[in-house]
């Protein structure tokens, strides 16, 4: 019959009892052992040493000892080699079978060898737990977090790190996925013996992000890890301490001229003007014109500010291009017709939605439009073409292609000179700015476009040939399993 330990032997093992530990007992058996032949060889050690007992006779005695030893010694070693597997069982706390006859010390032995087993087995259970709840909380953090080996290998990466630079960073080496040098150095310098080191520095790619690096040693090393590096994201910070700079700057400088029309021609109509009624209604048409250039300029910077404060998290809606583009048209239908142009849609079919966000799509288009409107030859069409696009997008990891809809928009203009086209997207660059502002353009459509068409993770392609008209292309990626986003309805 198997009983549990504790209802044969009266103990209660655990972390509470207070017996000898397992060395102390393991010692003390052995000097029982010791003591019990040490007096037979001491008289053997006297009778040789005395001249009484020699060559032959000598061997003999110290052959009976030695068997003697052995018979007396036979049970605790049988013993002791019968406790192994009821060690086993006693530290997974499961019911012992009976040993049978042991000897005091022998029983004293294996019990606090189970009660050793037992403590230790406790111990790895908890050291396992406090591990998985360490493990899920570096899952958890919403910063990305890498931890290095001693050669700067990445041991393990949260769910953000993953996300930031590929499933596939473990293993590698730290300059596999990040390669700025600054970050490099840092981490070179701490795997070398430095507490901690904190850096800054920009990444471009998929979109622009500042970031903080703070790399710190592990003492002692946890997991075969060295060192942790916590990335700590400040573009939405500096980004706004950036636009609050261009806006100074620009906006000023946009603002300055048809404040100084406005407060010249007030003067004037409170001055000499004052009883000049075909002036009056002259400068009151001047003055309605330049706010509403003033009111347009603020609006699109508005307008720049909230796309770029949200650039770095990307829509996830499903919209169909169609819909975006009828949107985007429709408004500017009277103006087309006012120059005798048009607008010609060539869709193909079965395109699939793009992952977007409606309003911010129709905004892009409108704007492309609206360029091709002010910019384009009178009689003549806007051609407007959406096709399918296999165009690796910003969106994709590496060694991903991300399908996708491409959509181009065609003017008949003058076109644009080469050396113009890399600054287009500039905030308030214009190829003609005296012609711009006599359109009633703010410099900042293209700018709009550019960065909208980042925050959907696509791409923008401008194409022109003086004489022969520009192209703007965007590319954007295709929606997989999503609901398609419609207009909202009256």
């Amino acid at each position: 019959m198997q009983l549990p330990l504790a209802s044969r032997t009266g103990y209660t093992i655990g972390h509470g009892d207070r017996k000898p530990s397992t060395m102390n007992t393991l010692v003390r058996v052995l000097l029982g052992g010791l003591a019990t032949v040490a007096p037979a060889f001491l008289v053997l050690a006297v009778l040789v040493a005395g001249g009484w007992l020699a060559g032959s006779p000598a061997l003999a005695a110290a052959a009976a000892i030695y068997v003697g030893v052995t018979v007396m010694l036979a049970p605790l070693i049988g013993g002791v080699a019968g406790v192994r597997g009821a060690v086993d069982r006693m530290a997974a706390n499961e019911p012992v079978p009976e040993l049978g006859s042991l000897s005091p010390s022998v029983r004293e032995l294996w019990l606090t060898l189970g009660r050793w087993a037992r403590n230790m087995q406790s111990e790895m259970r908890a050291r396992d737990a406090a591990l998985d709840s360490a493990r899920s909380v570096l899952a958890a953090l919403p910063e990305p977090l890498l931890l290095l080996d001693a050669d700067r290998r990445v041991v393990r990466a949260n769910a953000a790190a993953a996300a930031l630079f590929g499933e596939r960073i473990e293993g590698r080496d730290l300059a596999g996925a990040l390669r700025h040098p600054l970050v490099l150095a840092a981490t070179d310098l701490v795997l070398k013996g430095e507490t901690m080191r904190t850096t800054e520095f920009e990444l471009t790619s998929p979109v622009e992000r500042h970031l903080r690096a703070v790399v710190a040693r592990l003492v002692p090393e946890a997991e075969g890890a060295a060192a942790v590096l916590v990335l700590h994201d400040l573009t939405e910070l500096k980004r706004a301490e950036r636009l609050r700079a261009d806006f100074v700057a620009n906006a000023s400088h946009e603002l300055r001229t048809p404040l100084a029309t406005l407060v010249g021609f007030i003067e004037t109509l409170r001055g000499p003007a004052h009883d000049d009624t075909e002036a009056r209604e002259r400068f009151l048409a001047i003055m309605a014109e330049q706010g509403a250039r003033m009111t347009r300029l603020v609006e699109d910077l508005l307008s720049l500010s909230r796309i770029e404060m949200n650039e770095h998290r990307a829509p996830t809606e499903a919209v169909n291009v169609e819909m975006v583009l009828r949107q985007a048209a429709d408004p500017l239908e009277p103006r087309a017709k006012a120059r005798n142009m048009r607008f010609v849609f060539d869709v193909a079919p079965e395109l699939p939605p793009v992952a977007g966000d409606l309003d911010e799509l129709v905004q892009v288009f409108q704007n492309l439009f609206d360029n091709a409107l002010k910019y384009g030859d009178s009689d003549t069409a806007i051609e407007v073409v959406a096709r399918p696009s296999a165009k690796p997008l910003s969106g994709a990891r590496p060694g991903e292609r991300v399908a996708g809809v491409a959509i181009a928009v065609r003017d008949h203009g003058s076109g644009i000179a080469h050396e113009h086209i890399p600054r287009l997207t500039e905030r308030f660059y214009r190829v003609d700015a005296a012609r711009s502002r006599a359109l009633g353009g703010t410099g900042l459509g293209l700018a709009i476009v550019k960065h909208i068409v980042s925050h959907h993770r696509g791409a923008f392609e401008i194409d022109s040939e003086l004489g022969q008209g520009s192209v703007f292309t965007v590319h954007l990626p295709a929606a997989i399993n999503q609901k398609i986003q419609t207009a909202p309805t009256a």
